[in-house]
């Protein structure tokens, strides 16, 4: 293992530059395999967690699943609010913000970074839901990836490139969870669960801010500013990824689905109902919106 983060740490100060020191001593940051080894982890239990459930009767967790999403609703806020003010006082540049240009404001970035970092690792909660309540459906790849991968990404982004121009991406993504979990915190509660009506427009939403960051993160290889530009062209590269697998997901869902329901609809001679239901069953759309997530 310490062989391992030596070659990592080689390699990375050969790409990027020397690791950030003022991260140094941080809860799991000074060395990668422990974040290794929970992301492994997860895997494992991503793998053998449906086995173990196999022939055992689905737990409902709904309290537990009520504080759980309130809670990271929360923090999604908090990282949001803080992220937003630290830039706007500090005075960054939205179009490329190097790591070492506001002591000030890169000191509350990096401190709201580490809790965002952190907080991919408290969201493994949501695959572990999903094997409990027997929701196996729910575990695809693209929330595998976008679970173990995160983390990851983000103890590098910690240790080399911690404030600056990372912040956009993170900002962005924590208003989107406060959208997404609160949505989820609502969800668990059956007597709210019908009123919800905004599930497909939160997969519109990511989408949005997979292009958003894209875009910006764009700006600072076409206006440098210092900023690692390795780490710039990943980043992109990383959007992408999202951007095909969540564009994937939404057609599968909702676009696919619709056009399956409307032509059922047409051979039976029923009109569409403007609801989301036919002859008081819930349409496809609307038990895709409740049997499917995506984070």
């Amino acid at each position: 293992m310490e062989t391992l983060n030596h070659k990592l740490n080689t390699h990375f100060e050969e790409w990027i530059g020397p690791r950030d020191q003022r991260v140094k001593g941080w809860l799991l940051l000074d060395n990668y395999p422990p974040t290794f080894a929970l992301t492994v982890l997860y895997l494992l239990i991503v793998w053998m967690g449906p086995k173990y459930m196999k022939h055992r009767q689905p737990y409902s967790c709904r309290g537990p699943m009520v504080l759980y999403n309130l809670g990271l609703t929360l923090l999604s806020f908090y990282m949001f609010y803080e992220l937003i003010a630290a830039v706007w006082h500090g005075g960054y540049n939205f179009y490329c913000q190097d790591t070492h240009s506001s002591e000030e404001a890169d000191n509350k970035v990096m401190n709201v970074l580490w809790w965002y970092y952190f907080s991919k690792l408290i969201e493994f909660m949501d695959t572990f839901f999903f094997i409990l309540r027997k929701n196996n459906h729910q575990i695809t790849f693209l929330h595998v990836y976008h679970h173990a991968s995160m983390l990851n990404i983000w103890w590098f982004v910690m240790n080399w490139i911690p404030c600056g121009h990372s912040y956009f991406g993170a900002s962005l993504n924590s208003f989107v969870h406060v959208v997404m979990y609160s949505y989820y915190c609502l969800s668990a509660i059956p007597a709210i669960r019908p009123y919800l009506w905004w599930k497909k427009y939160i997969t519109q939403l990511q989408l949005i801010q997979f292009v958003l960051t894209a875009t910006q993160t764009f700006c600072a290889v076409v206006w440098p500013c210092g900023f690692p530009i390795g780490w710039l062209w990943f980043q992109i590269s990383y959007m992408f990824t999202f951007i095909i697998l969540f564009s994937n997901f939404y057609i599968q869902t909702y676009k696919k689905r619709r056009g399956l329901k409307k032509e059922k609809e047409h051979q039976n001679g029923s009109p569409a109902s403007t609801n989301g239901h036919a002859n008081g069953t819930p349409s496809m759309e609307h038990n895709a919106h409740k049997k499917l997530r995506v984070d």
